[in-house]
């Protein structure tokens, strides 16, 4: 087991020798079943939230609750929750599946669901009197939504390939952005082959030095391509940022 495994068990014997809350122990149990069951622990931690329960057990803050007692990150947990409540919200009858008739969507996926759909995220008892920030960007086209729906329910892909397939129209790149990202990866490849020159046998240093001012010429060459593609991409994000604003 690993190091999170072995302390949610010690906490979790403990907890029963002395008789702790079923809610509470129901919680640890669910971050033990994690990897087979996450819509039971979203759930919980879900009503953990909405009935301040960790409160009485000691935790002022749900997240500090979160990270100490179910060793889990603030943000694992915040994709569970907001994907449990994406499901309630638009596909309440997923909470029954169990698993094995149907294929439960993993929560990376839902959540990927929520965010295109720009759902506003759910507000926890202390902050009613917050304002509900909805998601930045258009609402996407009824018909991609209800693709990207088939996808994650029905067809059960990956967020991986959700990413593939439905990225580039849900969040485009702006226009220079994969060549720049080309030649990133170019200098990149660059620099390490120059810093591994020096650990191949057999080259002469004569051969390596040489090597080394040719690969320094050519990053210098990739850099002074990336120049006014960067410029022009800050350019286009000020004035995004500006219209937004305005």
């Amino acid at each position: 087991m690993t190091a999170a495994s072995d302390k949610l068990e010690t906490l979790l014997r403990r907890l029963e020798r002395t008789g702790a809350e079923p809610a509470r122990l129901d919680a640890l149990r669910c971050a033990q079943q994690f990897k087979r069951s996450w819509i039971e622990l979203a759930g919980k931690l879900v009503a953990v939230r909405r009935t301040r329960s960790h409160e009485a057990w000691g935790y002022e803050d749900f997240y500090l609750y979160c990270a100490e007692e179910l060793q889990l990150r603030k943000p694992t947990v915040d994709k569970l929750t907001i994907s449990f409540s994406t499901l309630e919200r638009v596909a309440p009858q997923v909470l029954s599946w169990d698993g094995v008739a149907k294929t439960i969507p993993s929560y990376e996926a839902v959540d990927y669901l929520s965010r295109a759909m720009r759902l506003p995220p759910e507000r926890g008892p202390d902050e009613e009197a917050k304002p509900r920030r909805r998601p930045d960007g258009p609402e996407p086209p009824r018909e991609l939504i209800k693709e990207l729906r088939q996808a994650v329910f029905d067809e059960g892909q990956t967020v991986a390939e959700l990413r593939k397939r439905f990225d580039p129209v849900l969040w485009p790149k702006p226009k220079g952005t994969d060549k720049l990202e080309l030649l990133a990866r170019a200098n990149g490849y660059a620099r390490k082959l120059a810093e591994t020159l020096t650990e191949i046998d057999g080259l002469s240093d004569k051969r390596v030095a040489a090597l080394e001012q040719q690969l320094g010429g050519l990053r210098q060459e990739l850099d002074a391509l990336a120049e006014p593609l960067r410029e022009k991409l800050e350019r286009g994000k000020k004035r995004a940022a500006s219209a937004e604003r305005n």
